[in-house]
């Protein structure tokens, strides 16, 4: 299961005279608007010119074809992935050649949706399914709201990476994150995995304003105001600048719960985004609902007054 998946989908799909009435087609699109619209992103392949083949106005293209693409759009859900064929498809079936083409390139997380008549010519592709049986493709099938892992950087950076890849914005929410601290000192590595893009996203991290908890919480900021931007600039600026980034740290009176939070994603993080070495140190993430992933969005905008911000300050 991936956090965010990434599909393909042949523009068959959204024409009507593909099915056999306009309301089998418009049951059809029901059935992935959700999960495009929640948890996956799609590949406009050959650098846009998949999204640019719904001009073609001799098709008959579904409304609600045409609004998901729209939706896809407004979202950030239409990733640009570069032509791998030589030649321009001609017509459906080379368009689901040009995405199984991208597989090479990069993976699928999910998979290649189709018609029965684009199927018919990857009868034994199982990356390729038939948008009235995709529940037989186990790749379909297999989409869950949770992920377990290791704590330890290697997986955190492999299920994190499309969610890196794909994002214009990330939200890193954890009251104890110190990129100085032992458990933290992976963070900055893993921020730098988000790598050199153009334009690149906006990253904020949010904490914090003591270290520790109950009769032993301390509040260092009480005799150095500075203490945790020293702390931040000494522990991950050098991973910012190899990547090409900023940050900007955000740091709170109080709050508990650890989150990622991206435009495409939301995702709950039980145990934050501390490492360790043991392979054997499991955690269980979960991908938040839309509503839910909005909401915690809105808690830490500084203008919602849910929290009090005692400091703010970007890195490097």
């Amino acid at each position: 299961m991936a956090l965010l998946a990434d599909y393909a989908i042949t523009p068959d799909v959204f024409d009507v005279m593909s099915y056999p009435s306009e309301d089998a087609c418009e049951a059809r699109l029901d059935l992935i608007r959700e999960p495009m619209l929640t948890e996956g992103v799609v590949r406009d392949l050959r650098n846009g010119e998949w999204c640019s083949s719904f001009e073609n106005r001799s098709r008959t293209w579904h409304r609600r074809g045409r609004e998901l693409i729209r939706k896809l759009a407004t979202q950030g859900r239409l990733i640009r992935f570069p032509s791998g064929l030589p030649a321009p498809p001609a017509g459906d079936r080379e368009w689901c050649a040009e995405a199984l083409d991208s597989h090479a390139s990069r993976a699928f997380t999910g998979g290649i949706i189709v018609t029965e008549t684009v199927k018919i010519a990857y009868a034994r592709e199982p990356l390729v399914a038939r948008i009235d049986r995709l529940g037989s493709a186990r790749w379909w099938a297999s989409r869950s709201s949770s992920v377990g892992l290791s704590r330890t950087l290697a997986d955190h950076t492999r299920h994190l990476d499309p969610v890196f890849r794909c994002s214009n914005s990330l939200m890193f929410i954890d009251p104890h994150l110190d990129p100085m601290q032992g458990r933290y000192r992976e963070f900055g590595r893993l921020v730098e995995t988000v790598g050199r893009r153009q334009p690149p996203p906006t990253i904020e991290i949010h904490r914090v304003c003591y270290h520790g908890s109950g009769p032993e919480r301390q509040f260092p900021m009480t005799e150095e105001h500075d203490y945790f931007e020293r702390r931040f600039r000494d522990g991950m600026s050098a991973n910012l600048r190899a990547a090409g980034l900023h940050a900007e740290v955000f740091i709170w009176d109080d709050f508990h719960d650890r989150y990622l939070i991206s435009n495409l994603v939301g995702v709950s993080l039980p145990n934050g985004f501390d490492t360790t070495r043991n392979p054997d140190s499991i955690t269980r993430w979960t991908r938040l609902g839309r509503c839910d992933r909005d909401d915690v969005q809105r808690e830490f905008d500084p203008a919602s007054g849910r929290h009090t911000l005692r400091a703010r300050f970007t890195i490097p």
